[in-house]
């Protein structure tokens, strides 16, 4: 006789039994990798803590092992914006375990008012996620870009990609260096919690993925336009092997006359600048006749 696997804390089946049961298999069209471990969901929804009395806003649940996890570890309240309706039974079955504290919104969560879906809580929400990998930084640039700013989110704690990870808190003169460490870090103190290997996913992708925690700064410094900010950062970084006086031309007919008002050497490249340099440059943009 075959033992069948112990029901999971919250009375819920195992989420690899849950799946088998709804012959539920993971799409690659819509970047889908589920965490089957309850003990590592557990351990990301405790990295977003702590949740009690909090809303968080999910997005991919999929079957609902990280949702489960995040009720488990104290949150009042979880929006869920799931994109894949044959999760629905799965999700429904949660929802009966937490009676009126799980709302499943199914759409594309590429095109989701968040703000609209921060306001059905009493305080603003934490973001918790296994994001889908394939639009994993599409959102994150739409948050980090996020007006008005300070944003509608207490804080990021999302799960990407290890090379994306690398990237988002990458230091000056590193290849990982570009225009995502530079918002992500202006607008917000980004931390690498730690790393999962690809084993820990069904299916095992190609590559290790790790957890990211992102907590605004709610008045970022030196001040500028996050749009012009990115338009200065796409220019320098457009063509990083040269020198800051020629990738800046993209930018500005008189780059060396930008650099000088901003007190940045014209032979320096984008890697070499920090990121306040970049928001100064920014700020002097900003400022320039007809602009």
């Amino acid at each position: 006789m075959i033992a069948r696997p112990a029901a999971s804390p919250d009375g819920l089946p195992p989420l690899g039994e849950v799946i088998r049961s709804l012959g539920h298999t993971a799409r690659k069209s819509l970047g889908q990798n589920f965490i089957l471990d309850l003990n590592l969901t557990r351990r990301i929804a405790r990295a977003a803590g702590p949740l009690q009395g909090c809303t968080v806003l999910e997005i991919g649940p999929g079957p609902g092992g990280l949702t489960r996890a995040l009720f488990l570890e104290g949150a009042e309240r979880v929006v869920a914006v799931e994109r894949d309706e044959r999760c629905r039974p799965a999700l429904e079955a949660i929802a009966q375990r937490y009676p009126g504290r799980l709302d499943v919104r199914y759409a594309d969560a590429l095109v989701a008012c968040w703000s609209a879906l921060a306001l059905k809580g009493a305080s603003k929400p934490i973001v918790a996620a296994n994001l889908p990998y394939n639009i994993a930084t599409l959102l994150l640039i739409g948050w980090l870009e996020s007006e008005p700013w300070p944003p509608w989110y207490v804080r990021l704690v999302l799960m990407f990609q290890r090379e994306v990870a690398q990237r988002i808190v990458a230091a000056p003169g590193s290849k990982a260096y570009g225009r995502l460490a530079v918002i992500a870090q202006w607008r917000t103190r980004p931390r690498l919690l730690f790393t999962v290997k690809p084993e820990a996913f069904t299916p095992t992708p190609s590559v290790a993925s790790a957890l990211v925690e992102l907590t605004p700064i709610d008045s970022p410094s030196p001040p500028c336009r996050v749009a012009t900010l990115g338009a200065v950062t796409a220019a320098a970084f457009g063509q990083r092997r040269k020198m800051l006086r020629q990738s800046l031309r993209a930018l500005s007919p008189e780059p060396e006359a930008l650099l000088a008002a901003a007190g940045i050497a014209p032979t320096l490249r984008a890697e070499a600048l920090s990121v306040r340099d970049f928001a100064r440059l920014a700020y002097v943009f900003e400022r320039l006749p007809g602009k």
